[in-house]
């Protein structure tokens, strides 16, 4: 029997349930219902360390649709920003892609700049904080060294003027330094434009700021690591991005297109395999299919196929996680009943009296939902989860109502949304529209 009590924020508890009925991932409050897959976590702590001690990592997150993969790269996330690192994340899109030539990579790193979060602005819009971390910690070694603060800020950015495209990123740095200085707000935002990718003209840049060069989809993979650099000297352990939605590069109908952007994602892995970058780290999300499908998938690039394919002798229950590529694994009945038990608990608010439902009823939803679609719904909970909150809803609202009534009135199909290769409309568009925004 649970005997879990631990009380939960009337906003968590909240958003746990408001997300998990819309069949989204909540932002606050993970810790209340992550369940299971503790080697794939310790996996990916051991790259947060990694990154923090001035190494790299990549890893690609393979699980299909419903099985939690957004869910974990949140928790990932919450994991890095408690590790002092810095973050952004984003999904992958039509319009936003790794590379491109008509400004959707460019599209990419500014979604990706507007959500960096630190463990002090874990919501996003951190950059401006970070830059005057920066600022200040280089206006305390200037006077403990007695030399002007532009001097200390130009000396500082050295190392970033050394990497390719570096010298107008720290021209631009230095430049929202001298604005915040003097209190010119209008320099410190045309710094926060550049440094975001929100420039399109290299005149205008020019004229606002005296670079002659802007961020666009050619620069999207070397500004990403300007970042990283750029964060470690204002005083945090690394860079991580999370990038989701890794089908949206599958969607994608011209060959060409595709295989540009795989090749981008291959030299991010040569990078990070090889040693060549530091400080910065890339996870991705993505479903069996646009990992493994050698047609359209990251395996029809000869050279990532190499690189992902799975150790042949993780076999019969062995495993190994020194590789990029994380199959998260499906939840096992002992772990589907302690995320209900989770569950009913932040329905409770964390006060055992208030639980809405008994143990025996965990057991009777569960042997519902394997009779109605088998033991596929643990590869996939998110719509066995809504279900429940649902259930849970209802019962809290109606009083008098049992729970043995609601189960029989259950109806759980099987998420296999986009499951089949060929569903894919011409326009690239999963045919279901209502589906596909779904991410647990």
């Amino acid at each position: 029997m649970n005997t879990r009590s631990v009380p939960i924020k009337p906003r968590d508890r909240d958003t746990i349930l408001s997300a998990l009925r819309a069949g989204v991932v909540p932002r606050l409050g993970l810790q209340h219902i992550q369940v299971g897959r503790q080697r794939e976590i310790e996996a990916l702590i051991r790259d947060v360390n990694r990154i923090a001690e001035g190494g790299a990592s990549i890893r690609f997150v393979i699980g299909a649709y419903g099985a939690g993969k957004t869910f974990f790269l949140f928790l990932v996330r919450q994991i890095a920003l408690q590790s002092k690192l810095a973050v952004c994340q984003a999904d992958l899109a039509p319009d936003r892609r790794i590379h491109a030539t008509g400004g959707q990579a460019r599209s990419l790193y500014a979604v990706l700049v507007r959500s960096l979060s630190t463990r002090a602005s874990p919501d996003g819009g951190a950059l401006r904080a970070i830059l005057e971390s920066y600022i200040q910690k280089t206006t305390e070694r200037a006077a403990a060294s007695s030399i002007p603060i532009e001097t200390a800020i130009k000396d500082g950015l050295g190392d970033i003027r050394e990497m390719v495209s570096g010298y107008d990123f720290a021209t631009v740095v230095a430049a929202y330094a001298r604005g915040y200085e003097d209190g010119n707000a209008t320099l410190q935002d045309n710094a926060l434009r550049w440094l975001r990718g929100e420039y399109t003209t290299k005149t205008e840049a020019r004229t606002d700021l005296g670079v002659r060069s802007i961020i666009d989809d050619g620069s999207f993979y070397d500004a990403l690591r300007l970042l990283a650099r750029f964060v470690t000297l204002a005083g945090y352990g690394g860079l991580l991005v999370c990038l989701d939605e890794l089908v949206n590069l599958y969607k994608l109908q011209h060959a060409q297109a595709r295989n540009q952007n795989y090749e981008q994602i291959l030299n991010i892995l040569n990078d990070v395999l090889q040693g060549t970058t530091e400080h910065i780290g890339f996870v991705l999300g993505g479903t069996p299919d646009s990992l493994m499908n050698t047609r359209r998938g990251l395996y029809s690039y000869e050279a990532l196929q190499t690189r992902l394919a799975e150790n042949i002798f993780a076999t019969n229950g062995l495993v190994d996680y020194s590789g990029p590529v994380i199959n998260l694994p499906s939840l096992t009945p002992e772990e589907m009943y302690l995320l209900l038990e989770r569950l009913r608990d932040v329905f409770a608010g964390g006060q055992p009296e208030k639980r809405l439902v008994p143990d025996e009823a965990l057991m009777a939803f569960m042997e519902h939902c394997s009779s109605q679609i088998g033991d596929s719904y643990f590869r996939t909970p998110r719509n066995t989860v809504k279900a429940f909150v649902d259930v849970l809803s209802i019962l809290e609202q109606n009083p008098g109502t049992t729970w043995q009534q609601l189960f029989s009135q259950i109806e759980i199909k099987e998420d296999t949304e986009g499951a089949d290769e060929h569903a894919v409309s011409p326009d690239g568009e999963d045919p279901d529209d209502e589906l596909a925004t779904l991410k647990f």
